[in-house]
């Protein structure tokens, strides 16, 4: 027991040493196999998608896989059932949005499957939205109308 003390400092194992990289790159590094199964080689597509597409589409429509053919990638986009026939009239637009992202020629066109897409955490409403606030503003009102006549009385320096 007393050799093993002797030995020298006690050695930290590779993967519990502390390392100076961003979390997020940590992040991207683990999901990418996540990433390559559906498809997408680069993630910065997906993590780009609302300033590339437009908040106004991003809102309604998600890529979710991405195959490559002769003619160029074909990327499926979920959509809100409602939001279908929009997108319909606007993937050439949205083609050529993506190309000036990706690169001249990358997409060919989009494939639009309808579905639920996942919500992102709202900010929940305020925790007393009925409560009644006209008797706090009479109160205030009265307040503050009897600070005035308070200070018209102090005399002035």
């Amino acid at each position: 027991m007393s050799e093993t003390l002797k030995s020298g400092p006690l050695q930290v194992p590779a993967k519990h040493r502390r390392s100076t990289r961003a979390a997020g790159e940590r992040v991207v590094g683990q999901a990418s196999a996540i990433f390559l199964r559906a498809g997408f080689k680069d993630p910065g597509f997906l993590l780009h998608w609302p300033a590339i597409a437009g908040a106004h589409i991003a809102r309604v429509a998600q890529p979710v896989k991405w195959q490559e053919t002769p003619a160029g990638a074909v990327v499926t986009l979920r959509c809100e059932p409602s939001a279908a026939v929009l997108l319909q009239h606007e993937t050439r637009s949205l083609v050529e949005k993506c190309n000036a992202y990706l690169g001249a020629g990358r997409i060919a066109r989009f494939k639009l499957t309808p579905g639920p897409l996942p919500r992102a955490n709202e900010i929940p409403a305020h925790p007393a939205p009925d409560r009644d606030w006209t008797a706090g503003k009479l109160e205030l009102l009265q307040a503050l109308d009897r600070l005035g006549r308070l200070r018209a009385k102090l005399p002035r320096s």
